[in-house]
């Protein structure tokens, strides 16, 4: 919530907030608040530090914790100086995963607290790169004494999970929802071009890119950033990674996956020293080529998958994932930003092939705009500018080959008034439409680049829909008049079950596969054809591994159930399936049987002859007989 406010600005309840967002079309599966479940965990400072008179490896600390007096704790940590800043536990303190302090004695000495480590804040050295992972977290944060931890140390945003559809990867961005939530609430958007200051020279200089299958690689752009210093990215960046299950890297690695949650634009750095000639090329893979991943595992490619090569070898899979020695490393100096729109269903079935899956790949899958590339790599090398942890060069490599013509769709408010049984002005479904970027200019609609899903006038009914509100829209009758009614068959089935049910029986329903070994327990005679059996190819087992030819055995099965449950009486029916085969290849014979079954109640032979001949003398059924 943090970074969407960078946006947008809402100031409501995180719960009312995503009520709104899910009533408006972006579905929220829940939210979390970021260390919620830390307690009475505040900012200590060590007074004093003495040894723990019956302890060796113990010390005990004078602690100043925002209290009218100092609190004693005993820890074993070496790490401690006086003056430091910590994380102190206070007695009754709670912890991630439940964990409970409280005040006791450590060898005959009084303990008040407890001091943390990163581990038991829930946190890693990637969170916080200055702190140790084997002892006490010395806080070199600008915080006071005193203060809620959580706050001191930034672990209290709002964490909102959406569900994205697939036709919505403009979602899968801070940017993509910071768009819905400002139509929703009816706020401005607060988004500027990205403005870079670059440094001179020019990248053209410096690299030569050359697309070779234009039909899997739409854009290709890059940008060339020298002088590069590898470090920790701010604690605002890292916050936010954290925030969105990312795990911080360095600065340059950090701001690809910046910008590919804020823009949705997947985005790749190659460290220039490894590209060979300087030279890039993106063509499909060549039978027999191998590439190591960043991951270090190698993969066979083939000529269907469409790679990032250099002048003699692939460097990264499109799409998909960099190449061992693409990565950015603590000594690179000159890196190479790569903003690129390649083919969804290549990246899917390349990824699928690999066994790979990444949110590079699970982004370009769905469909991305590749005008968004421009945005997305001003972004990063504006983002370098920020931290200062690089000089950008002059010039971008753009290889282009999609069609920039906005897409277009018909106006037709008084259609959508009656598609959507509404009554709304012109004016209004304009300010709707305005409010999700759409341009509206006399009866036609130009729809933002980043939509790739709209294509009907039925698209843009459901945009205004949803911004005004499907609770908004009237219940009305539904016109015309409904004639169903049931057919004969159906009017006999309803008959005999309300025949059944008034003699007293109960329905039941039970699977149409068993196992051939039940024609055994009901003695079925050997040459019998109702042992021919439809066979099923891919059974859950043996149980269910043939069709039955008759529902006797389900009947049974039933009764046998009720009597060893100590049931006193059970009277059933079932209007059962049965399958006859007809012979290979050919579909059998689908044959609804009535069978009843009765124990208890002083029933016995007769008193089930005499249902059945109450059943058939209420169906008007003639001419029968019981063998």
């Amino acid at each position: 919530m943090k970074w969407l406010s960078d946006y947008v600005d809402v100031d409501v309840t995180p719960r009312e907030f995503s009520e709104a967002m899910t009533m408006s079309g972006s579905k929220v599966e829940g939210y979390e608040i970021e260390g919620e479940e830390i307690s009475k965990v505040v900012v200590g400072k060590v007074l004093s530090i003495e040894k723990h008179p019956d302890a060796d490896k113990l010390v005990v600390c004078q602690m100043e914790v925002g209290q009218p007096e100092p609190i004693q704790i005993v820890t074993g940590a070496t790490n401690l100086t006086v003056g430091d800043l910590v994380p102190v536990c206070l007695d009754g303190a709670i912890l991630p995963g439940g964990k409970k302090i409280k005040k006791g004695k450590l060898r005959g000495v009084l303990s008040q607290g407890m001091m943390c480590s990163l581990g038991e804040l829930k946190l890693t050295k990637n969170d916080f790169p200055y702190a140790i992972e084997d002892g006490i977290f010395v806080l070199q944060e600008d915080c006071q004494i005193g203060q809620d931890i959580r706050e001191a140390i930034g672990l209290n945003d709002t964490c909102v999970e959406f569900e994205i559809t697939s036709n919505r990867a403009d979602c899968l961005s801070v940017l993509g929802l910071a768009r819905e939530a400002a139509a929703t609430f009816q706020t401005p958007l607060h988004w500027n071009k990205p403005e870079v200051k670059s440094c001179g020279g020019d990248i053209n200089d410096e690299l030569n890119v050359t697309v070779e299958n234009t039909d899997l690689c739409t854009r290709y752009m890059a940008k060339m950033v020298k002088n590069v210093k590898i470090g920790p990215s701010p604690r605002w960046m890292r916050e936010r990674l954290r925030a969105s299950g990312v795990r911080p890297i360095n600065n340059l690695v950090d701001i690809t996956n910046y910008v590919m949650l804020e823009y949705g634009q997947p985005m790749h750095a190659f460290d220039l020293r490894f590209v060979e000639d300087h030279s890039i090329h993106i063509r499909t893979a060549r039978e027999g080529e191998v590439i190591t991943t960043l991951e270090g595992a190698e993969h066979r490619l083939t000529p269907e998958m469409l790679v990032i090569c250099d002048s003699k070898k692939p460097i990264g899979v499109a799409g998909v994932m960099g190449g061992e020695y693409s990565g950015i490393m603590d000594d690179t100096t000159t890196v190479v930003f790569e903003s690129a729109m390649f083919d969804g269903a290549s990246v899917r079935t390349t990824a699928k092939a690999l066994g790979i899956r990444t949110e590079s790949s699970a982004r370009f899958e769905k469909g991305l705009d590749a005008r968004n590339c421009e945005d997305a790599i001003m972004r990063a090398c504006e983002l370098v500018n920020i931290l200062g942890c690089g000089e950008v060069v002059d010039g971008t490599i753009d290889k282009a080959y999609f069609d920039p013509t906005p897409k277009t769709v018909t106006f037709e408010p008084e259609w959508t008034n009656q598609f959507l049984g509404i009554q709304l002005t012109r004016e209004e479904m304009v300010k709707i439409l305005e409010s999700l970027s759409f341009k509206v200019d006399g009866d036609q609609i130009e729809v933002p680049a980043f939509r790739i899903d709209i294509e009907h006038k039925a698209d843009i009914a459901e945009e205004i829909a949803r911004i005004y509100g499907y609770n908004n829209i009237p219940t009305t009758v539904i016109r015309g008049v409904a004639e169903a009614s049931l057919t004969p068959e159906q009017q006999f089935e309803k008959k005999t079950g309300e025949i059944l049910r008034a003699l007293g029986c109960n329905e039941i329903a039970t699977y149409s596969f068993i196992s051939p070994k039940y024609y055994d327990k009901i003695n079925l005679p050997k040459d019998s054809q109702l042992r021919e059996s439809v066979t099923i190819s891919n059974p859950l087992g043996e149980d269910t591994s043939v069709m039955r030819t008759t529902a006797i055995p389900s009947m049974l099965e039933v009764l046998s159930r009720n009597y060893n449950n100590r049931n006193p009486q059970a009277w059933m029916y079932e209007i059962a399936t049965v399958y006859l085969p007809k012979g290979k290849d050919v579909q059998p014979d689908e044959l609804n049987k009535i069978v009843i079954g009765l124990y208890g109640g002083n029933s016995d032979f007769y008193t089930l002859k005499g249902m059945v001949e109450l059943l058939l003398d209420r169906l008007n059924i003639k001419d029968w007989d019981i063998a």
